[in-house]
Parts: C-alpha cells; sequence; structure tokens
C-alpha cells in the first residue's frame, strides 16, 4: 500500500483566531484612517486628492497649459501611485473642480462638470477635460525645492510626495469630510482673507486667545452662501472643542409679490428643495402658496420663485415655516479630526489648527531656504573652480589636452576638489571667451549676497515668521474674496400650526340619518338634494370652513371633535362616524356644529332642557366623545342650532315647540351661557317621566328679530310671520306655549326663514 502524503507544517506560524483577526482589523482600520479617509493638517488633503494633483503637476497640466482628456489624468494616477477604483479617483477629482463644493477649486474641468441640484450628474471622464487652477500653484509651487519627504509608490518604481508644501492652511480653506473606522472628519470651508489675517495675529501675537483669532475668522465660509444663524457663543464653542453643529440657512428677498430664493445652504439641491415644497403643496399643507418655479440660469445659478397667494400672506411665518420643514435650513455637522504633524489623528480646536499649520509651514520654509542655500553654496563652490580654470586657462587647456587623465590632474595642479574638476572638464569651447569672467564674478556676487540673506534669515526665527506672514499676505491677494456665508444670529425657525396650514375654503359638513359625515365645498350647497344610501336620509348640516373643527352630538348629549378637511367629499356618500368614534351603546348622532368655535349654539334634550354653548368649549380628541348636555334616562338630545352671520344678536328670539303642537317664542337672553350640564328650562312639557305617548320637545330654532318661522309637517310647511309670532307665540321662558294651527300640530321641525341680501 503506498504511503499517504502529509502535510508538513513546519516553519507555519499559528495563532489564536482572536488573536489574528484583532490584529488583522487594527491594521485595516489604521490603513483607512490614515491613508484614505482623513485629510493631513499640512496641506489638507486626502492621499488620493494628494495623488491626483501631484499626477496633474507631473503632466504638465499647469493653470496655463491646454487641458487634457480627464481619462488621461485618471489613468495616470491609478497606474503610478494610486492602484485603487477608477470610478471613485474621477470622482475625487470631480469634487475639486465643482465650484459649489469646493470653497477654492483645485481643479478646472471643461465640459459636464456636475451641478449643485445634482453634484453627480457629471460626464464621463472620457468626455471631459481638465487641467490644475492657479490656486493649485500654492500647492505644488515649492515641491522640488527640497521641503517635502519622498516615498517610494506602490510598486516602488517612482517616488511621490508625503505631503504637498502648502503655502495657505488649504484643510480650514476648503474643508473636508470622511469616513474611517470608528471615525469621521467634517472640516467646513473658509474664508482665504480671515484664515490668513488670523495666521498673521498668531505669528505676531503667539499668545492670542481664540476670542482674538475669532475677530478675524467670524466662522465658516461655504462656497454656496447662505447664513450661518447660530448663536456666537455656540460657534465659539465649537472653535474651542472642534466638535459641534451648526445651523445654516438660505437667503430670500422679495420681489413684488414674489419669494426669490437667492441661495441655498452648503450641498443642499435646488430640485430637491423644489420637490420638499411640492409634496406640501400636493398634501394641501401650504395653502398660502399659490405658484413655485425655478428660474435659476448661468447668471443666476440659484433663483427659487414662490408666489404667495395674496398680498395678505404673513411672508415672514411663510418663509419660517419653510425653514423650520424643508432643507432650506439644514444643520452642518463640524467635527476638526484630522491626522496631525505626529502622524496620528484626533480633533483639534481651530487654535490648535492654526498653530500646528503654523509649526508646518515654517518646518516647510526653513527647509526650502536649507537647501537653497545648499544649492548656492554648492554654485559658489563650482564657480570658485571656474574662475580658477579661467585664470589659468592655457594651462588647463594643455593638461586636458596631454593627460590621458586630466581629472587627477587638474585637482593635484590646482588643489581643487572633484565636482570642480568636472565642471571644468564640461566647459563648452564657446563658453571660453573672456566675457566668462566678468559673469562668473557677476553670478559670484549675486550668489554671495543671496547666501548672506538666507543665512540671516536661518538664523533668525523673527526673520523666518516675517518671511512667511508676507508670504501669506501675498497670497491673501492674489486669491482672496468677500465672505459668501453671512453670520446672522437668528431664533431658530418654527413650523406653523397645522391648522394654519390648511385650505380655508367654504365648506357644508351634512350629517345623515345613520350617521353619515361628508364635507361639500362651499355654503351654497342644498344637503337635502344630495344623494344618500338606501334607507338613508339627510339630518343635520353646520357650515364652516375647512380648517376648522367639527363637533358631532349623539343623543345622550355628548360632543365628538373632526376636523373638517378630514372629512370625506360629498362627492361620495360620506364614511361613519361609529368608525372614527365610540358613542355609548344606543347611542345615535343627532345633529352637528362647525364654524368659528366663539359661535354660539343652543343645546337642548326632548325633556325641554336646554343652555347656549361655544363650540370651542367642547373640542376633544378622545374616541368616547366629551360630556355635554345632561340627558334624562329614556330622553335624547336634539340637533344643536345657531344663527347665521358672525355675532350673535342679543335680541335673537328662542322657538321651541312640543309633540302636542305647543309653540313657545322667548328672548335668548333668558337662557345661560355654559359649556356643560342641564340647562334651563326652554318649554313646558307634562309629565316627568318618560313613557310611550307622553309628550316632549321635538325642535327647536333661533330668530333674528323680523325673522319668519317655517313650520314643517310632513309634506306640509306653514311660515309664521315674525308679526304673528310676537302677538300670538311670545311668552316667558318654561311656559308651555300656545297652540299652533289645528292642520299643523303634528310637527316635524321648525326652521328660521333664510334671508337673502338684497345683491342677491
Amino acid at each position: 500500500m503506498a504511503k499517504q502524503n502529509q502535510l508538513d507544517f513546519e516553519g507555519i506560524e499559528s495563532l489564536p483566531v482572536a488573536e489574528f483577526t484583532e490584529k488583522a482589523y487594527l491594521d485595516y482600520s489604521m490603513y483607512v484612517i490614515l491613508d484614505r479617509a482623513l485629510p493631513h493638517i499640512g496641506d489638507g488633503l486626502k492621499p488620493v486628492q494628494r495623488r491626483i494633483i501631484y499626477a496633474m503637476s507631473e503632466l504638465g497640466l499647469s493653470a496655463a497649459s491646454k487641458a487634457k482628456k480627464s481619462a488621461r489624468t485618471v489613468g495616470d494616477v491609478l497606474g503610478k501611485f494610486h492602484p485603487h477604483g477608477d470610478t471613485a479617483c474621477y470622482e475625487a477629482m470631480v469634487h475639486m473642480a465643482q465650484d459649489f463644493s469646493y470653497r477654492y477649486t483645485i481643479v478646472h474641468g471643461q465640459g459636464n462638470w456636475g451641478s449643485s441640484d445634482d453634484p453627480k450628474s457629471f460626464a464621463a471622464m472620457r468626455y471631459t477635460e481638465a487641467k490644475l487652477t492657479g490656486y493649485a500653484r500654492l500647492l505644488l509651487e515649492e515641491l522640488g525645492a527640497g521641503t517635502v519627504e519622498w516615498v517610494a509608490n506602490f510598486d516602488g518604481t517612482l517616488q511621490e510626495p508625503v505631503l504637498l508644501p502648502a503655502q495657505v492652511p488649504n484643510l480650514l480653506l476648503n474643508g473636508a469630510t470622511g469616513i474611517a473606522v470608528g471615525m469621521s472628519t467634517d472640516v467646513p470651508p473658509h474664508n482665504i482673507n480671515e484664515v490668513i489675517s488670523a495666521l498673521v495675529r498668531l505669528l505676531d501675537e503667539p499668545k492670542t486667545t481664540l476670542r482674538g483669532l475669532m475677530s478675524h475668522i467670524k466662522g465658516p465660509d461655504f462656497p454656496t452662501g447662505g447664513e450661518i444663524i447660530s448663536p456666537k457663543s455656540e460657534i465659539s464653542d465649537i472653535y474651542k472643542t472642534g466638535n459641534g453643529t451648526l445651523r445654516v440657512r438660505g437667503t430670500w428677498e422679495q420681489e413684488g409679490q414674489d419669494i426669490v430664493i437667492t441661495n441655498l445652504p452648503y450641498q443642499v439641491s435646488g430640485s430637491k428643495l423644489l420637490e420638499q415644497i411640492a409634496a406640501q403643496m400636493r398634501a394641501k399643507k401650504l395653502p398660502m402658496v399659490d405658484d413655485l418655479r425655478d428660474e435659476s440660469d448661468h447668471e443666476n445659478p440659484t433663483r427659487l420663485i414662490i408666489t404667495p397667494r395674496s398680498n395678505r400672506v404673513d411672508v415672514g411665518a411663510l418663509m419660517g415655516h419653510l425653514f423650520a420643514t424643508t432643507d432650506l435650513e439644514k444643520t452642518q455637522r463640524v467635527n476638526l479630526n484630522v491626522i496631525g504633524l505626529d502622524g496620528r489623528p484626533a480633533v483639534r480646536s481651530l487654535m490648535e489648527v492654526l498653530s500646528e499649520w503654523l509649526e508646518f509651514r515654517l518646518a516647510t520654509v526653513r527647509r526650502r531656504l536649507e537647501f537653497r542655500r545648499d544649492r548656492v553654496t554648492e554654485r559658489l563652490h563650482i564657480l570658485d573652480g571656474l574662475l580658477i580654470a579661467y585664470l589659468n586657462i592655457d594651462k588647463v587647456i594643455k593638461i586636458i589636452r596631454e593627460e590621458d587623465e586630466p581629472k587627477p590632474v587638474l585637482i593635484k595642479r590646482f588643489k581643487i576638489s572633484d565636482i570642480q574638476a568636472e565642471s571644468i572638464l564640461n566647459i563648452r569651447l564657446r563658453n571660453l571667451a573672456k566675457l566668462e569672467e566678468m559673469k562668473i564674478r557677476g553670478e559670484q556676487d549675486e550668489l554671495n549676497a543671496e547666501l548672506k540673506d538666507l543665512l540671516k534669515l536661518l538664523k533668525s526665527k523673527a526673520r523666518l515668521k516675517g518671511l512667511v506672514r508676507s508670504e501669506l499676505l501675498q497670497a491673501a491677494e492674489d486669491f482672496g474674496d468677500d465672505r459668501r456665508t453671512l453670520i446672522v444670529e437668528r431664533e431658530a425657525a418654527q413650523a406653523m400650526d397645522e391648522k394654519e396650514l390648511l385650505p380655508t375654503e367654504p365648506v357644508t359638513v351634512v350629517l345623515s340619518e345613520r350617521g353619515w359625515a361628508r364635507a361639500a365645498k362651499g355654503h351654497e350647497v342644498d344637503p337635502r338634494a344630495l344623494s344618500y344610501k338606501s334607507g338613508d336620509g339627510f339630518l343635520a348640516a353646520a357650515q364652516g370652513r375647512s380648517n376648522q373643527e367639527v363637533v358631532f352630538v349623539d343623543s345622550r348629549g355628548r360632543a365628538y371633535t373632526l376636523q373638517a378637511h378630514t372629512l370625506p367629499s360629498a362627492r361620495g356618500q360620506g364614511d361613519p362616524l361609529t368608525g372614527r368614534f365610540k358613542p355609548a351603546d344606543g347611542a345615535a348622532f343627532c345633529g352637528v356644529m362647525a364654524g368659528d368655535p366663539e359661535n354660539w349654539w343652543l343645546v337642548a334634550s326632548d325633556a325641554g332642557y336646554g343652555f347656549f354653548v361655544q363650540p370651542g368649549d367642547l373640542y376633544s380628541r378622545a374616541k368616547a366623545g366629551k360630556a355635554m348636555l345632561r340627558v334624562p334616562e329614556g330622553g335624547k338630545a336634539l340637533a344643536p342650532v345657531t344663527i347665521e352671520g358672525d355675532e350673535f344678536p342679543e335680541d335673537a328670539l328662542v322657538a321651541a315647540v312640543g309633540s302636542a303642537g305647543h309653540l313657545l317664542v322667548f328672548p335668548s337672553s333668558e337662557l345661560p351661557e355654559m359649556a356643560r350640564g342641564k340647562g334651563n328650562k326652554l318649554i313646558g312639557i307634562p309629565g316627568k317621566k318618560y313613557k310611550a305617548g307622553e309628550e316632549r320637545m321635538v325642535s327647536m330654532a333661533l330668530l333674528e328679530p323680523e325673522q319668519n318661522l317655517i313650520v314643517y309637517c310632513g309634506s306640509r310647511k306653514m311660515t309664521l310671520k315674525a308679526r304673528e309670532i310676537e302677538d300670538r307665540y311670545m311668552a316667558e321662558r318654561g311656559r308651555r306655549g300656545s297652540l299652533l294651527p289645528r292642520n299643523y300640530r303634528k310637527v316635524d321641525r321648525i326652521e328660521a326663514e333664510i334671508i337673502y341680501d338684497d345683491a342677491e
């Protein structure tokens, strides 16, 4: 039997799974934090951004050059420095070219590079072209001056800079956002004039306080403008701790009746904002807005028009509501979490960010000066050798012609260095003219003067700071601009009350005999002419407005509240109120009240007792309703009645009719005004217990002076003139009243006759 192969584990390290996974996860986390997601405080860039800018500079895509295809740049970045996805690389490049994303753009794009409405609507990289902007010079200009460290690229074939020698704090100027493992960063952009002014203050006065810095840096300055409405104390706390949130609003102005939105908060889409407002309009939650349109164009990147329904609309309240309910006011997170000079991520205050960047800048300038000092010193050394050669030109030529190895002979004969000898041997014949000696001495004088200045700068911290100061001021002069985002302390926006946002259309609320309710538009509706379900019919109606509350009354005297706009349209047959409320067993809905909550309504039971009540006192969200009228056992409440109009006349009359045909009319002032209870007697009814055939009050009405009363008996009706009412049926409250004519004693209901205006 053949011997089976056995696995050989010799030389293989074994680790517990927990230990291995912990190390692998930590390594991955540090990679994401340091090499992907967080910017460095020195140049304010993430690795992919730094590599894009460096690759573009290597391609010669300066601001003065001709743009090249973006695909060319992305290919160089991926192939030489950043072996990752081309889509992510191109998006990072696009982001640096969008003037609504970057306060000071680094890439100048030609073609479709997206819009503020849809930042990711940019064209594919094979269609667009790009080059660097003038601002990019501040990041790249000193790259070849020995200012930064260089490391090998991913395959070891090329060198790339660890950082770019930024001449300005790009981190604060353009901001940064990123999500790493367990941490994130959100640095808002700032104005270059303000930041450099604060840096100059810090150079001149190293012990400057945060308050002193904030006298220069008022707050972030977003590329899309808007307003920062957070209190100054909150902005100060953010700069003190490096963490917090800012409230940013869009800005608007009024042109005639129109509201024109001219600026949006940072990273807010105008089309999305219009959709949010339009959604409220469709939901009938913005009845005061008549029209909405977008007039943005090349000259006016943001111009959104809101047209109020009338000039009576409170524009301030409307905009306050939009600030509270849409992205027109947005919270911007601030988290100054960046990689410091020590290579570690940390959340820093504004003072720490500026101080550490100044440390980086001073070190960079010192390295630049030292690099230049070394180059000047080397050149002077070479010039010394060249001068020796020109002073001894014949001897030098003879040695070169006669010696097989002239370099060591030159070194020994003239006591020069290897570098000097090599420079002499590299002299062209055309440079042996007599004028060369003068050029060399002139160059020596210039370089000696420069070396003297360099040594002064390197030996004096004050001079070094002065140089940095002047360079910062020059950068501000070259690229400075006005602040775009206003700092205006305002109160937080408040959404308008839901009732104020509802349409204020006139409606007629209709209640059927079986308790089905609906709302018809307008007050000219004849509720009896509407269609009803088989076996059902009209019971009661009330006129109000769509943004008001409606109170339904059941036979047990309880009141139930609904908002008028929630009722179904009268085009259908309504919804049963039992689906929205929970009345007691045996109780049926008998009436409805609508209109102004301060109007007075007469409520009464068929026992003949009642009072005046205002609907506003009855509002309740309880499904079981609210107790209103005390109804005797076996009795029921009647449909409440009111007088048409905005004001209740003091000399109004109450008409009550009993089942035996007795009619009583008396002044309304004789009844009390209550919120709940039994009330006072309207009409005298014989008997105290409810038994079959006993007399009850069947209907009531409210009359204005000189108004007629209509008595309905089955299919017949009779009109009682105001004079007849006064002569025959007027009496004190609580009396039994006078009998109606013989054929009109089985009364179904009584109603006040409608009085039409002359205009009608």
